[in-house]
């Protein structure tokens, strides 16, 4: 299926499906992608994650039922999936600014969410700087963190500054631990790998460099990268900015546009160019978006 065919089928089948219990492996399983990208490209291109999009269409149509007067506050929580009616006014109240016995005495708070409509212009997606490459497969070491899709963007950068702070110090000085040694020794900090976490609505991130043997220190790991065709996006830019666009862009453009590609693994690799720390990046720093990618 085509990359925007997926996004228009999650979209249609969430809509059918809004008041059963459904998750993102369920709508990946419907249009038949891996949950790892659905997620990925879905944020990518509509600006939510699939449990936003549900949760918020839901906490929509909740509103219009209690407006409406068609159930009592704890019938319209467990319609809309919420345990206790507690959790349900939580939440509506988070999303629509006033808790649910309000509405009616003011109806134009309600905050509308309507069913989104995926219309992708391609501007260029083709033409975008990158190149396919056939890679063998190589070993990654470094520090590996879950994260949710809802709050990566937030939470992730910090997880850069812990590991900077480490690579910082490890160049500082000559009598280096163990860990610092590892920092060193792999370049640490080279590479950012994004793969399929093991709960739903997660993901692994990793900070890492490519492996070249050795001990693996405490509280670092190692995880294989399969051989593979490698669609290398290249940046030029301070981060994180320059390389969020052409991220978005490999997902809002090129994989629509492309005839050719669709993605093979649920992975995705940032590279970094070593010459300086990511959050002191100039305007013409260097980085990189590598999808795995197989003909179709």
């Amino acid at each position: 299926m085509e990359w925007t065919e997926c996004l228009r089928g999650a979209i249609a089948y969430m809509e059918k499906n809004l008041m059963e219990d459904i998750g993102p492996a369920d709508v990946a399983q419907a249009v038949h992608i891996s949950p790892f990208y659905l997620q990925h490209g879905f944020r990518m291109v509509t600006g939510y994650t699939l449990g936003e999009y549900l949760r918020c269409r839901r906490l929509y149509l909740a509103a219009l039922d209690v407006l409406s007067g068609s159930g009592t506050v704890l019938e319209t929580a467990y319609k809309y999936g919420y345990d206790t009616p507690e959790s349900f006014t939580k939440a509506f109240t988070r999303f629509h600014g006033l808790p649910p016995t309000q509405v009616r005495k003011n109806s134009r708070a309600i905050k509308p969410f309507l069913p989104l409509t995926v219309k992708i212009e391609i501007q260029g997606g083709n033409e975008m700087d990158y190149k396919i490459e056939k890679m063998d497969g190589f070993e990654l070491i470094g520090f590996i963190r879950e994260f949710q899709h809802e709050t990566s963007y937030g939470k992730i950068p910090k997880f850069w500054d812990e590991v900077m702070a480490l690579a910082s110090s490890s160049s500082r000085h000559e009598t280096q631990n163990e860990v610092e040694k590892a920092i060193f020794d792999h370049k640490i900090g080279e590479f950012g790998a994004c793969f399929q976490g093991f709960a739903e609505g997660r993901f692994f991130y990793m900070i890492g460099g490519i492996y070249k043997g050795g001990p693996v220190p405490l509280g670092m790991a190692t995880i294989h990268v399969p051989a593979a065709d490698w669609a290398k996006f290249r940046c030029v830019g301070p981060l994180p900015g320059a390389l969020q666009a052409v991220n978005t862009k490999v997902f809002s453009e090129w994989l629509p546009g492309n005839p050719d590609y669709e993605p093979s693994m649920p992975i995705n690799l940032e590279w970094y160019s070593m010459d300086c720390c990511p959050d002191s990046s100039p305007n013409d720093y260097e980085s990189g978006v590598w999808l795995p990618v197989r003909a179709k």
